[in-house]
């Protein structure tokens, strides 16, 4: 049996692969930190949740593993500037760390989850892999850092390295997010029947759904290691490519009664229409899922109260800011690390 180590397994992405893998007959390994809860991972025998920093993980954890899906990280550019010298030590150095220890231990792949972020401000439309990156988030910029580094270990080394860089993702997870553009929108919706649509919503954003994301990543672990070793793949399709505004209208399509409120600035200063013809010739696969599918999926699962709108930990930067004052009440009042007892 083939044993994969997912770290960030338990995180959205990884609540969608994990169980994939598992249904595969493969051997999983999570490595996570479990900010968001451990109930977002299934129990089953073929499964170790191992609760570990990557920066800190024990190297032992990665013997016997076979493959590595790295999915670990600080998300969502705000969550990252919340600490940019945390930021940098989880995404970058924490990866790097994972990627050397994978190394040591013979492991045979590495799967490395990018974003197409990494475009920032794209130049002009139809962003192939070998168009210039332009990041402008810290986030983005650690992708984009990393990336280089791991193409470099499978350039010296036998290892099979692939980057896939990631559409924004949308769509239904166990560890649910509702600070992505989807699925906020719909949210926004159908809770107060208004969305806000910042800077004109003009910019271009590509989006592809979670469980098309987690299929990528089981394909491009199993695909032959001549079509992968050393590729970076832009993960989406090519329909998927939406201004924000009109993604804002496909909502209030989907939710009548719903006021858009236009902002004429915006913070983000992200750009980018992306190319997914690549992945198709690569893995044989494209992403199918449409963002009209995310919209209705989102809605109905808000409607049959199959999630919490109000749950703080589908917010990864609320859930953050909330663990670090967890953190500092407790070192006001703790005694030789306990409170009450």
């Amino acid at each position: 049996m083939a044993h994969v180590l997912v770290t960030g397994g338990a995180g959205y992405i990884g609540s969608t692969l994990v169980p994939m893998l598992l249904e595969r007959g493969y051997q999983v390994t999570v490595v996570d930190r479990l900010y968001f809860g451990p109930q977002t991972l299934p129990s089953h025998p073929a499964l170790r949740v191992v609760k570990a920093d990557i920066r800190r993980v024990d190297p032992r954890v990665f013997e016997g593993v076979t493959g590595l899906i790295d999915l670990a990280g600080i998300s969502n550019d705000p969550a990252c500037e919340l600490d940019p010298e945390l930021t940098r030590s989880v995404n970058l150095e924490g990866s790097r760390r994972c990627h050397r220890l994978a190394q040591g231990a013979g492991v045979e792949r590495i799967v490395f989850a990018s974003s197409c972020s990494v475009y920032g401000h794209g130049e002009g439309t139809q962003l192939v892999e070998t168009s210039p990156l332009h990041p402008v988030s810290l986030y983005a910029r650690c992708k984009a850092d990393v990336e280089a580094s791991l193409l470099e270990l499978g350039r010296t080394t036998p290892i099979v390295v692939t980057a896939l860089r990631f559409a924004t993702v949308f769509g239904l997870a166990r560890r649910m997010r509702f600070d992505l553009a989807v699925n906020v929108m719909t949210k926004n919706a159908y809770t107060q029947q208004r969305i806000v649509v910042d800077g004109g919503g003009k910019q271009w954003r590509p989006f592809v759904h979670v469980a098309d994301v987690a299929e990528a990543l089981l394909r491009t672990l199993e695909a032959p290691a001549d079509k992968v070793r050393g590729e970076v793949i832009n993960v989406g399709n090519n329909i998927n490519n939406v201004r924000i505004l009109n993604l804002a209208y496909r909502v209030r399509d989907a939710i009548p009664g719903t006021h858009l409120d236009i902002a004429g600035t915006d913070p983000d200063l992200r750009d980018y229409n992306v190319n997914f013809d690549k992945i198709e010739g690569i893995l044989g696969w494209r992403p199918g899922r449409t963002v009209d599918d995310g919209i209705a999926e989102v809605l109905l699962a808000l409607r049959e109260g199959r999630v919490d709108p109000d749950d703080r930990r589908f917010y990864t930067l609320k859930q953050y800011v909330f663990l670090a004052e967890v953190e500092r009440t407790f070192g006001d009042v703790a005694i030789e690390g306990r409170v009450l007892s």
